[in-house]
């Protein structure tokens, strides 16, 4: 199947993969995957029980195929509102009608899955004030129980992810790209959900999930091993993403077993899951699914999109857990890199930075493609563009 949001997942079953404890999302929705009727098949014929946004890919579907926003996109050019404007009105609409397409799943898991995440302004991500002020706006606007703010894991963007929660408000925490990182996004939801409490908040309500990028850590390790060239290089191909996600999978065992969740628990808190994203292979000859096989264990979610999603419906070869118990091996994979001279902290410095970075120039790509649909509906006056470090502007 090419890579189209929009092309069914035909006669697959997703429904293994959750009875591993794994809940699959999509990732990269956008408003013709709700308004075809399409994500609810998803849901109803293959068990999908989530999803994500991705301003890349919606970006795309505004340039090559947005029918699905030309009435809205007609009522905004009238009012000759702002790009930002625009966008903000776009991004409500679409998380309320992903919001609840999901809400089925969100009521008969009582909260568990069913749950919708999307990104805010990627320029913020070291402003935790505006990053906070804009999450809480975004939740008030879509008004729906399921939704999630993204938020990048960068140190002041975990301040934002503990007032976020603190609030009452779920976050989808993205690029957590070590297990140091990642124990600190842990800390930020515990910090949040006991401020919550404090407040007098429902902590079975708020949810939280906290990414890894998988590819992207075995692209960047995988092309310095072939540098070396080495056959001890060549055997740790492959292998860093899923040494890392197991190390994660450690610590969110540890971090459950502590005192202070279960202090947390006793209140009705949730577990923060991990989250494994941006799985697609770059081999086109390489197996899809290679990392769904690979990410298996129970309280975690893995959002694909819709390629991988096709090929983990209608071919996973499932072998069980995969993650628990592997922490010893997965270890000695990151010290083989270390004797190697690959150093995984300076691998997660590049990735961090680059991660912020690829967001802001997604997400200024999905301005331009949305200033020029606006221009075609017959907006009249010059748009100016973003600049660079801005907030997100009056809303609509």
């Amino acid at each position: 199947m090419k890579e189209s949001p929009v092309a069914p997942v035909s006669h697959g079953d997703l429904r293994p993969l959750v009875a591993e404890g794994v809940s699959p999302w999509l990732d990269g929705f956008h408003r013709k995957l709700a308004s075809s009727g399409l994500l609810a098949r998803l849901v109803a014929e293959t068990g999908l029980r989530g999803a994500t946004s991705n301003p890349g890919r919606l970006a795309t579907r505004l340039r090559d195929d947005g029918d699905a926003y030309g009435a809205q996109l007609a009522r905004l050019a009238e009012l000759d509102v702002s790009v930002e404007s625009a966008l903000w009105a776009l991004s409500v609409q679409d998380l309320r009608l992903a919001c609840d397409v999901m809400l089925p799943v969100f009521g008969e898991t009582h909260g568990y899955d069913g749950l919708v995440s999307m990104d805010l302004d990627p320029r913020m991500a070291h402003d935790p004030a505006a990053t906070t002020a804009e999450a809480l706006e975004l939740a008030r606007a879509v008004d729906r129980p399921n939704m999630l703010v993204k938020v990048p894991a960068t140190a002041e963007g975990l301040l934002a992810v503990r007032d976020c929660v603190a609030a009452g408000v779920g976050v989808h925490i993205t690029g957590v790209f070590s297990v140091t990182r990642y124990g600190q996004a842990v800390d930020a939801y515990f910090d949040g959900l006991e401020r919550a409490l404090a407040a007098g908040r429902q902590l079975s309500t708020i949810a939280s999930v906290a990414s890894l990028p998988v590819g992207p850590v075995d692209r960047e390790v995988d092309g310095r091993l072939a540098d070396i060239g080495s056959p001890d290089a060549g055997a740790l191909r492959g292998r860093a993403a899923l040494a890392v996600a197991r190390l994660m999978y450690r610590v969110y065992e540890e971090r459950l077993g502590s005192a202070r969740w279960r202090a947390l628990r006793a209140n009705g808190a949730r577990p923060q899951r991990l989250l494994w994203t941006a799985s697609a292979l770059a081999d086109p000859a390489a197996a899809r699914a290679r990392y769904v096989e690979g990410l298996v264990s129970w309280g975690t979610v893995h959002a694909m999109n819709c390629p991988v999603l096709d090929e983990a419906a209608t071919s996973l070869q499932l072998r069980g857990d995969t993650l628990m118990g592997q922490h010893e091996a997965a270890r000695s994979v990151l010290d083989g890199l270390g004797r190697l001279g690959i150093a995984y902290d300076a691998v997660v410095r590049r990735l961090e930075s680059e991660a912020v970075t690829g967001l802001v120039d997604a997400w200024l790509g999905l301005h331009a493609a949305l200033a020029a649909r606006l221009r075609a509906a017959g907006l009249s006056r010059p748009l100016p563009s973003p600049a660079a470090g801005s907030g997100s502007g009056p809303r609509s």
